[in-house]
């Protein structure tokens, strides 16, 4: 059963504390997502570590329930 993008929101958001997200559904048969996602808590974090992060938030959904999706991830950038 496919997620939806206000779900894999939900989940990113209450496991990455101050993230920042937004989904897009890239195909509109709401099986293939794109998340950017900017959290205080990937600040000196390497790619593969912020990307590790953002899996965990989704519970093992990845390549199940949520059969494709593209992960850009930052720290927030100071003023």
């Amino acid at each position: 059963m496919a997620m939806d993008g206000e779900t894999i929101k939900t989940m990113i958001t209450d496991n990455i504390p101050g993230a920042e997200v937004h989904i897009e559904d890239l195909r509109g048969d709401g099986d293939h997502y794109a998340a950017h996602i900017t959290a205080p808590c990937f600040v000196g974090k390497s790619r593969v570590q912020q990307h590790q992060m953002v899996y965990s938030a989704l519970q093992g959904k990845m390549g199940g329930d949520l059969h494709a999706l593209s992960i850009k991830t930052s720290a927030p950038t100071e003023d």
